[in-house]
């Protein structure tokens, strides 16, 4: 049976850091980007659109969505992309020991018991500093971008799990990362591996 570690975050928390940080830290493959890719490969859409449509929820408008209705079943291409991405999830659960970093992976692996769900958080004015640090200015402030990009996460987390994304009671351990720090997070998390 495969171990595997998921990693849901805050925007701007580091927990795209730390999830690969543990991963070297274990030798084991952290899949996030990867997972875009394949599911770009798998669905034949442009890799903007998919990365544009990664963890974001549906439109609300029901015009759209039948707008966007494909070929697969009747499903809106979202549907579609939400269903290969949570087969490349167990794919990658049944394949090898690994680190996988948001995109519902807490909730896809829910059921097995080789499976530890962590959750990164950090107080807001630190991510917003984290966040021009690492990603620089645009011209979206940066508090703007904090706020839409976890709303987005909150509501596409929702919308496919029917669960509240950064519940306390979906993961098994929850860290500060600007109390605690990143090289700390990563040794917690490795350790308990």
């Amino acid at each position: 049976m495969q171990r595997i570690i998921t990693v849901g975050r805050e925007f701007g928390s580091g927990g795209r850091t730390i999830g690969k940080g543990v991963a070297e830290k274990l030798g084991i493959p952290c899949y996030d980007h990867e997972v875009i890719e394949q599911l770009v490969e798998r669905s034949g859409f442009a890799a903007d659109y998919v990365k544009s449509q990664s963890e974001y929820a549906p439109n609300g408008s029901l015009f759209v969505n039948a707008l966007n209705a494909g070929n697969f079943h009747g499903l809106s291409n979202q549907d579609k992309l939400w269903t290969m991405q949570r087969q490349i999830i167990e794919e990658l659960g049944e394949k090898e020991n690994c680190v996988i970093v948001g995109r519902c992976a807490d909730y896809i692996l829910r059921d097995r018991a080789d499976c530890l769900k962590v959750f990164i958080h950090r107080d807001f004015q630190s991510r917003a500093e984290r966040i021009v640090q690492v990603y620089g200015e645009t011209e979206v402030p940066t508090e703007k971008r904090l706020k839409e990009k976890d709303k987005r996460r909150a509501a596409y987390y929702q919308f496919y799990t029917d669960q509240k994304w950064a519940d306390l009671a979906n993961y098994h351990i929850v860290l500060d990362s600007g109390v605690i720090g990143i090289e700390k997070c990563i040794d917690i998390i490795a350790d308990l591996y």
